[in-house]
């Protein structure tokens, strides 16, 4: 059998699987015993509704809670193996029905243990005079929804407050709180636990508790919040991140169980990416091997353990744990507990590739169904391949194969493809050739510092290690902390001294550390991940402004594991359906209060940023292309910010706000760099009387996100002086206003500067470009309209040329050069000087060359105004190369930090192009 003819493929499936389910021991059994019942529980899958049905019905036949409950789990086991093994029933409908079997079944016992007890001690109160309340948490498979047929339940008990019971009406029985919830803990365990004539409905394990086994079978929510804080573990995480409250069902209907999230979503997902759980989930991971290893120790069968052997589920279910656990805090659209949604989810965060999302999925969904079948066979809970031939042959016809050859083969390819995605991931890093320096160092064991320091070849490198001797936060370090620092430092040197990175680099490394020793989930980054720690010492071997940018914002390292980070280009789209999958994430939780979506824009913003940057000191995009890239990254927070922060308005009018951004300078003409500043100019277009006032708080509260500092930093500095009137003017204008000021309408008009800084004006669209949405919204259409009357307006060429020319000698004056240095911005012959000619034929020609009205920058105007006849042939092309090679040589000096001044001869030719470009034009 081959692949294509996968289980459920053939034609005659249908006939192969009729009365397979009659091979289970578990059926047969179940049908001698139940066989009066079976029919009671209604036709099809087995839903809530109708487990509830016939609950009731056995309860109505005289079986008390308890065994009508155990009843009911035999007849859905019946049900379930039919579906499963005769009708293919996805794995879904397994799993939901014995999840919703066991919410069921714990209402039910909470509903009677509270009974029993009320009657016994009165109503648990709570000190805030309130009933207290106690909630059921699933953890593990039950918190995911994704029981199996013979699963036990992970529950952990947690009560809201403390306090005291009413007592009985006649007086006596008043117990705390937690005596209550604790004997009703014992109460629920016998209903739904303990095995009776009719078995059990569930083994229940209570070993997640707090303090596992040794710790109280409940406690209150302080407590747990406690133990989180102070005592929880790595492992903990992982298993707290699938838990849910499933019990009582009305205190989860009504909202109280919410509290919960706000103790263990903070322990889960750490603010920062957290690459600490690496090592906690490989030591965890090595011991369940080594427990494997052991049973299976002269008994090789047991080495086909489908869930715990090498290849299999769990560490399927690692995989995805681990990635959703390191990015979680800061990536809360990861956050799901169903291992195939959180596949999927992964993938579609980019990390990890779709096809091995896909195929790990359908491995899970693979394995699952098989230890499912091995289940049905006794109602055992292994997950141990059967040794007997004919229920091996039974197992692989229930999925489909004709025999257990190719089922086996099938088997094999999936826990080898499992295997290799886990060790990829969880392998560890791999020891470098100078990480084991002490003479009698054991193997694995950092190298003590001054080993390090022999190491080095480099006496620079050689003195700035030296002082970690005595380095305050190098000495606080826990040990495993200063064992990663060491480690890590000694494989920089290795390849230091090998050549594969700059002394430059490493000087900077060292700087870049140290302010973050604290945070040793970076140290853990770098050591698991040798590709990123390379690549980070080559970004800060570029230059200096990238070193700089990484003090301020450590947490963007991450990108650098990123494979499609050099091929890839900023995308808009994908970045504002991320941003707004992350809003409607934290909106699950309750967590997008303002704070949060700041931090969130923050984050989302400096990433994108360093990815920006990173291809561009690789030199895979041009100068021109990283102040595109940066540009349309702008519009899209600037779109984004908007739209969060309207809804936020508190005397808001309108579902959506009639309102417009108008970009000018580097913003509007898309030559954004790297911490450019934005100017902007804030419009509305909007009748209402109450108009002015509601857009004026909205733009300061835009101004405020925009600018403020938080503990991730900030976005832009906002400059709003070329609005009408400057700083005089208003903060926000109305359209009307604003077109009267710039098209010379009435005693209040712009000046000619701006009316230049005009020629470099767009509106942001409020809408991703390229989205259903219209060509252009009717805001920047007006906003066109009037760029289109600024432009085309009629004017004396002679009074313009004046006027520009005496701007342009204001400017000079304000920005001497010394020395007798070339600046290439500001110098006869620079970059200012390029621009102004472009904005003199963009005002004086537009009218009469339509061509040169388009916001198109200055290198294209400068060609179309040649090929239009208003520059000499050559003088244009020549400006607009001299131009494109000036702003290379001022993007790569603020780059790394240097001065944009030059001796002459270095940009001579340059220089003299310009010149050209100015007499031709201004003379």
């Amino acid at each position: 059998m081959t692949r294509g003819d996968a289980p459920g493929s053939s034609a005659n499936r249908e006939a192969l699987l009729t009365g397979l389910a009659g091979h289970s021991r578990l059926v047969q059994r179940l049908r001698r015993r139940y066989e009066d019942e079976l029919p009671l529980l209604a036709a099809g899958p087995p839903m809530r509704e109708t487990m509830e049905a016939c609950l009731a019905q056995l309860g109505q036949r005289g079986h008390d809670t308890g065994a009508a409950l155990r009843i009911l789990r035999q007849l859905v086991m019946e049900r379930l193996v039919v579906l499963d093994c005769e009708q293919g029933a996805p794995l879904e409908t397994v799993t939901h029905a014995v999840t919703e079997l066991a919410e069921l079944a714990l209402d039910a016992a909470c509903a009677q243990a509270f009974r029993q007890l009320d009657e016994r001690h009165g109503a648990p109160m709570a000190e805030s005079g309130q009933r207290a309340r106690m909630w059921v948490i699933g953890m593990g498979k039950l918190g995911a929804r994704e029981l199996n047929v013979s699963s036990d339940i992970d529950l952990i008990y947690v009560y809201d407050e403390d306090g005291e019971t009413t007592g009985r009406e006649g007086g006596g029985g008043q117990v705390t709180v937690q005596e209550y919830f604790t004997r009703a803990v014992k109460l629920i365990y016998g209903l739904v636990g303990d095995t009776t004539e009719h078995g059990f409905v569930f083994r229940v394990d209570l070993a997640l508790r707090p303090n596992g086994n040794s710790g109280p079978t409940v406690c209150s929510l302080d407590a747990l919040e406690e133990y989180l804080l102070v005592q929880g573990r790595e492992w903990e995480r992982f298993a707290w991140m699938k838990s849910r409250a499933i019990a009582p069902r009305a205190d989860i209907a009504d909202g109280s169980a919410q509290a919960l999230r706000g103790v263990v979503l903070p322990f889960v997902f750490r603010k920062y990416l957290d690459y600490n759980v690496f090592e906690s989930l490989r030591t965890l991971h090595q011991q369940i091997r080594d427990h494997a290893s052991k049973r299976s120790a002269g008994r090789p069968e047991r080495a086909n353990d489908v869930k715990l052997s090498r290849g299999g589920i769990r560490e399927i279910e690692f995989t995805v744990q681990l990635l959703q656990v390191v990015r979680g805090g800061q990536f809360p659209e990861l956050r799901t507990r169903p291992t195939l949604e959180a596949l999927q989810r992964v993938a579609r965060a980019g990390l990890m590739p779709r096809e091995t999302a896909d195929a790990l999925a359908r491995a899970y969904v693979f394995l699952r169904r098989v230890e499912h079948r091995i289940q049905y066979l006794d109602d055992q809970q292994t997950h141990l391949l059967p040794t007997q031939d004919a229920d091996l042959d039974w197992l692989a016809r229930t999925l489909g194969y004709p025999g257990a050859c190719p089922f086996l083969c099938e088997l094999d390819a999936h826990r080898e493809l499992v295997a290799q995605e886990f060790d990829r991931l969880l392998g560890g890093a791999t020891p470098c050739k100078g990480c084991g320096k002490g003479k009698n160092a054991p193997a694995g064991a950092a190298p003590e510092l001054e080993a390090v320091i022999e190491l080095l070849q480099s006496a620079p490198v050689r003195e700035q290690l030296a002082a970690w001797r005595e380095h305050p936060r190098v000495q606080a370090l826990r040990d495993e902390a200063r064992q990663r620092l060491l480690r890590l430092t000694a494989r920089t040197a290795e390849w230091l001294n090998d050549g594969r990175v700059t002394e430059a680099a490493v000087l900077r490394f060292i700087d870049w550390v140290e302010p973050l020793l604290r945070r040793e989930s970076y140290l853990a980054l770098l050591l698991e991940r040798p590709a990123v720690h390379e690549r980070l010492l080559r970004v800060l071997g570029a230059a200096r402004w990238p070193a700089r940018y990484l003090v301020r914002h450590p947490g963007v390292i991450d990108e650098l594991a990123s494979p499609s980070l050099l091929g890839d280009r900023f995308d808009a789209a994908t970045l504002e359906q991320e941003l707004e999958d992350r809003r409607v994430a934290l909106a699950r939780t309750g967590e997008d209060d303002e704070e949060n979506l700041l931090n969130l824009l923050r984050r989302a913003h400096h990433a994108e940023v360093f990815r920006t940057l990173v291809r561009d000191v690789e030199e895979r995009i041009t100068v021109e292309q990283v102040a595109d890239d940066l540009s349309a990254l702008a519009d899209a927070i600037l779109r984004v910010t908007t739209r969060w922060c309207w809804p936020l308005v508190r005397r808001r009018h309108r579902d959506e706000p009639r309102f417009g951004i108008i970009g000018y300078g580097k913003l509007g003409g898309k030559e954004l760099g790297y911490g450019s500043d934005l100017d902007i100019v804030f419009v509305f277009d909007d009748e209402d009387e109450r108009a002015p006032e509601i857009y004026a708080a909205f733009v300061r509260k835009l101004i405020t996100w925009l600018t403020l500092k938080t503990g991730e930093g900030d976005l832009f500095e906002i400059d709003t002086a070329l609005r009408p009137n400057g700083s005089s003017g208003l903060l926000v204008t109305g359209f009307d206003a604003y077109a009267d000021y710039q098209e010379n309408r009435g005693s209040n008009t712009a000046w000619t500067w701006e009316h230049q800084a005009m020629t470099r004006a767009r509106m942001i669209p409020p809408t991703l470009p390229g989205t259903n949405a219209p060509a252009a919204s009717p805001m920047e259409q007006r906003f066109d309209a009037v760029r289109h009357a600024v432009m085309t307006a009629p004017r004396d060429h002679a009074a313009l040329r004046e006027e520009i020319v005496a701007m342009r000698e204001r400017m000079r004056a304000a920005h001497p050069v010394r020395g007798g240095l070339f600046d290439v911005k500001h110098s006869p012959g620079g970059m200012v000087d390029a621009e102004f000619v472009t904005q003199y034929l963009v005002l004086a020609h537009s009218a009469r060359h339509p061509a040169l009205e388009p916001n198109l920058g200055n290198i294209a105007l400068l060609a179309r105004a040649e090929a239009a006849g208003m520059l000499p042939p050559g003088v244009g092309q020549a400006g607009a190369d001299a131009y494109r090679t000036l702003r290379r040589v001022q993007h790569r000096a603020r780059l790394d930090e240097q001065p944009t001044q030059v001796e002459p001869a270095t940009l001579d030719a340059e220089r003299r192009a310009i010149l050209a470009l100015w007499q031709a034009v201004f003379g």
